[in-house]
C-alpha cells in the first residue's frame, strides 16, 4: 500500500459522500424546497456538503486555511439535525436541551477559527458535543408520540432514527481514527446510508425493506470483494479496510443515483392521473386534453359517422359490458370479435374506450406498454368512467 493510500482515499469518500448529498438534495428541492420541513432537511444537508467540501478541499489543494470551514460544518451540523428531528416530530426539544446545543454550536464554530488553540480539548469537546445531540435526537425518536403521527411521519423518523444507530459509532470513530489506526474516516459511509434510506422515503412503505435489503447487499458484496481482493494481494488489514470503505462508498452513491433519478422518473413520469386532477366540467376539453397528453398522442375520436358499416346497437352493447377493449384481450371466440377486430386494425390502436353514450362516441388509442403495466390499466379506465360521466352530465 503507497503511502497516500490512506489520503486518497479520504478524499474519494468525501467526494462520494458529497455525490450522494447533492443527489438527495436535487431530490428534495425539486418537490419543494420552500415547504417548512424540506427547507430544514435542506439546511442539514447543506452544512453536510460544506463539511465533506472542506475536506476534499483540503486534500486537493493542501491549504489548511479549509480546515475552518471543515470545523464551522461539523459544529453546526448537531444543531441541523436538532432542527430536524423537531420537524420530523413536530415537537420542540426541551429547553434546556436546545439551548445547550444552540451554546455549544456558537462556541465551536468561534473556536474554528483557532483550530489549534487548546488542542486535544477542542476535539474532544466537539466529540462530546455532536454524540450528546445524536444521542439527544436519538431519545426523542424513540420517546415520540407516535399516535400523533401520520404513518408517512413515523416512518421517516424511523429511517432518521435508524442512520442515527450507524452515525453515532462512526462519527466518533472518524476523531479517533488516528488513535485506532484507521485508514480513513469512515462517517462518509453513514452519510451516504442516510440519503439512500432519505431517498427511499418518497417510493412508498413497501420501499422500506427493500431500502434495508439493498443497503445489506451492498455491506455485503463489498465485503465479499474486499476479502478476495486482500487475499489475491495479500494485503494487511489496514490495506484490506481501505479498500472495502472505497467499494461500498462506490457502490452506495451509484445506488443512490439510481435510485434517485427512478423517483424522478415516477414524478416527470407521464401520468394519466394528471390529467384526471387537472378537473372541469366540459367534457370536450377533457377529452382534447386527453388526446394532447403525450402517453396516448394521437388518440382519435371516433364517431358513428366514422363507422357507417356498423350497427350501433352491437357497439352500444358491446362497450356497456367492456367499457374499455384491449387489443390484448381479443378473442376469436367472442360474439363481437370482429367488431372489436375492425376497430384495432382500422385505428391502429391497442386500446379502446367509450366516452360517450349519446351520441356514442368512443376514443382509439396506440399505447402497447399500457398492457404490461396494471397501474396504467388503472389510470386508463378512471380516464374512460370520468369522460363518461362528464358527457352523461352534459347531456
Amino acid at each position: 500500500m503507497i503511502a497516500a493510500a490512506p489520503t486518497l482515499a479520504n478524499l474519494f469518500l468525501s467526494v462520494a459522500a458529497l455525490a450522494g448529498l447533492w443527489a438527495l438534495h436535487g431530490l428534495i428541492a425539486a418537490q419543494g424546497a420552500w415547504m417548512p420541513l424540506n427547507r430544514r432537511f435542506l439546511i442539514g444537508l447543506r452544512v453536510t456538503m460544506l463539511l465533506f467540501a472542506g475536506r476534499a478541499l483540503i486534500v486537493m489543494t493542501g491549504v489548511a486555511g479549509f480546515r475552518v470551514i471543515e470545523l464551522v460544518a461539523a459544529a453546526l451540523i448537531p444543531l441541523a439535525v436538532l432542527i430536524l428531528t423537531e420537524g420530523l416530530l413536530r415537537r420542540h426539544a426541551p429547553r434546556l436541551v436546545k439551548v445547550l446545543i444552540a451554546g455549544a454550536a456558537c462556541v465551536f464554530v468561534l473556536w474554528a477559527f483557532w483550530p489549534t488553540l487548546a488542542e486535544p480539548i477542542r476535539w474532544r469537546g466537539l466529540l462530546a458535543y455532536q454524540l450528546g445531540t445524536l444521542a439527544a435526537c436519538g431519545t426523542m425518536v424513540l420517546g415520540r408520540d407516535r399516535a400523533s403521527l401520520s404513518a408517512a411521519e413515523n416512518r421517516a423518523v424511523g429511517r432518521l432514527g435508524l442512520s442515527l444507530v450507524l452515525l453515532v459509532p462512526l462519527v466518533g470513530a472518524d476523531f479517533w481514527a488516528e488513535a485506532l489506526a484507521l485508514p480513513v474516516q469512515p462517517s462518509p459511509l453513514a452519510v451516504l446510508f442516510l440519503c439512500w434510506l432519505a431517498v427511499g422515503l418518497t417510493r412508498g412503505e413497501a420501499r422500506h425493506g427493500a431500502s434495508l435489503w439493498g443497503f445489506a447487499f451492498v455491506i455485503g458484496m463489498a465485503a465479499v470483494v474486499t476479502t478476495l481482493l486482500s487475499v489475491i494481494w495479500s494485503m494487511p488489514w489496514q490495506g484490506a479496510l481501505l479498500s472495502g470503505a472505497v467499494v461500498a462508498a462506490a457502490m452506495l452513491t451509484t445506488a443512490i443515483f439510481a435510485e434517485a433519478q427512478a423517483v424522478r422518473a415516477e414524478a416527470d413520469g407521464l401520468s394519466l392521473l394528471r390529467q384526471l386532477a387537472a378537473g372541469g366540467d366540459d367534457p370536450d376539453a377533457f377529452l382534447r386534453g386527453v388526446q394532447g397528453h403525450p402517453m396516448v398522442e394521437g388518440a382519435v375520436r371516433i364517431g358513428m359517422e366514422d363507422l357507417p358499416d356498423l350497427d350501433a346497437a352491437v357497439l352500444r352493447d358491446m362497450f356497456a359490458r367492456r367499457p374499455v377493449l384491449r387489443r390484448a384481450d381479443l378473442q376469436a371466440a367472442d360474439e363481437v370479435a370482429d367488431y372489436a377486430a375492425f376497430l384495432f386494425d382500422r385505428f391502429e390502436a391497442s386500446h379502446v374506450m367509450l366516452v360517450a353514450e349519446e351520441p356514442l362516441q368512443l376514443l382509439a388509442l396506440a399505447m402497447p406498454s399500457v398492457a404490461a403495466s396494471s397501474r396504467l390499466e388503472l389510470e386508463l379506465a378512471a380516464v374512460q368512467r370520468m369522460a363518461l360521466l362528464m358527457t352523461r352530465e352534459a347531456a
